[in-house]
C-alpha cells in the first residue's frame, strides 16, 4: 500500500516526531559534516539500527541522505523476510540511501511515532520530515519503483548526498535476496515484475483451483487484481470519473481501491461501507466481495480490518 507523494508534492506524513527532534543532540551515527548536496557523507554503515535514543541523530542525517526506515519485529515472519531484501536493495544503491532498522518491540516511540500498527512497515525521512512509504510485503520491483520515488521526492528538497561508508561496505553489493517461494508464486511475482497483472492473476487462480487453502494465493490474487484494476489510471481521472458520477458503482469501487493504495485504508473502507444501503442486490454483494478482496490486501492482522468486517456483518444481516 505504496503512499509515496508523486512528484511536485510536498513533503508530508501523519508521524509526529517531535519528541524525537527536540532531544538534545548525541554522538551521530554518522556525522555528515559538510554534507553539501550531491557531496559525500560519512557514515559507519549504509544499514544502522535505529532507536528510540538515537534518532534524533538520523533525522540529522536525512538532511543530506534520504533514511529509510524499517520497523520489524522478530516474532513478524513476513517483516523478517522483509528486512533482509530491503537491505540488500539499499545497499544496491551505493549510498543514495541509508537504512535505518527499528525493532518496534524495543523501541516503543518510534513504533507509536510512525503509526507501525502492524509489522512490516516501511516510511522514509527526508531532511527530518516522515514519509510513509507502505506496510506488508511487495514484490521487490514495486519496492524499487517506491524507492525512485522517494529518490526524486528528496531531490526535489536538495537531499542528493551520498553516503560514504568508508570500508564499512563491500565493494560490490550483493545481489537481492528475495524469500523462496513455492514454483507458483515465483511465476506469478514474476509476472508482476513484468508488469503483467492479467497473468499473475491467472497464476494464482490456478494455485487457488489446486489448493483453495493458500492463504498466499488468496492474498496475492487480492493483492494483483488491486494492481489491475489501477493499472494504466491517474489518481485525476479516477477521482474525477466518481465525482462526475456519484451512482456509479464502478467508478465508486475503483475510488476505494485509489484509496487503500495511498495507504488511507479507513476512508476506503468507509466509502465501500457508506454506498452498501443505497445498493440493490447485486450492487451489494459486488461491495461485499470487493471489501473481501481489500482486507486480504490489508491483512487481517491490521486492527483496522476487524471492525470493517464487523461493520459488514452487520450490514448484510
Amino acid at each position: 500500500m505504496t503512499v509515496v507523494p508523486p512528484a511536485g508534492s510536498n513533503l508530508r506524513g501523519a508521524v509526529d516526531l517531535s519528541s524525537l527532534v527536540n532531544r538534545p543532540p548525541a554522538a551521530a551515527p554518522g556525522a555528515p559534516g559538510a554534507g553539501a548536496a550531491g557531496g559525500a557523507v560519512p557514515v559507519p554503515n549504509l544499514v544502522l539500527e535505529g532507536t528510540d535514543t538515537n534518532f534524533a541523530e538520523l533525522l540529522e542525517l536525512s538532511k543530506f541522505v534520504p533514511v529509510i526506515v524499517d520497523l520489524w519485529a522478530q516474532w513478524s515472519e513476513p517483516a523478517t523476510q522483509l528486512t533482509p531484501v530491503i537491505e540488500n536493495l539499499i545497499r544496491g544503491y551505493n549510498g543514495r540511501f541509508v537504512l535505518a532498522t527499528v525493532d518496534i518491540d524495543t523501541n516503543p516511540q518510534l513504533a507509536q511515532a510512525f503509526q507501525a500498527t502492524s509489522v512490516p512497515t516501511l516510511a522514509a525521512v527526508i531532511n527530518g520530515q516522515p514519509v510513509q512509504l507502505f506496510d506488508g510485503v511487495l514484490p521487490v520491483v514495486q519496492i524499487r519503483e517506491v524507492l525512485e520515488r522517494v529518490l526524486e521526492l528528496a531531490a526535489q528538497h536538495g537531499v542528493t548526498g551520498v553516503a560514504d561508508a568508508a570500508g564499512g561496505e563491500t565493494a560490490e553489493p550483493a545481489e537481492p535476496v528475495e524469500p523462496e517461494l513455492p514454483p507458483h508464486h515465483r511465476e506469478a511475482y514474476d509476472a508482476i515484475e513484468r508488469g503483467d497483472y492479467a497473468a499473475a492473476i491467472d497464476i494464482y487462480k490456478l494455485a487457488l483451483a489446486r489448493d483453495p487453502r493458500d492463504v498466499m494465493a488468496t492474498a496475492g490474487l487480492a493483492q494483483v487484481s488491486l494492481l489491475g484494476r489501477l493499472q494504466g489510471k491517474t489518481i485525476a481521472e479516477v477521482r474525477a470519473a466518481a465525482a462526475d458520477d456519484p451512482d456509479n458503482l464502478d467508478a465508486q469501487l475503483l475510488v476505494a481501491d485509489l484509496d487503500l493504495s495511498g495507504g488511507h485504508i479507513e476512508d476506503s473502507f468507509d466509502r465501500l461501507l457508506g454506498l452498501f444501503p443505497g445498493q440493490d442486490a447485486a450492487g451489494k454483494n459486488a461491495i461485499r466481495q470487493r471489501m473481501l478482496e481489500l482486507f486480504e490486501v490489508v491483512g487481517a492482522d491490521d486492527p483496522r480490518v476487524p471492525p470493517a468486517r464487523k461493520r459488514l456483518t452487520a450490514l448484510l444481516y
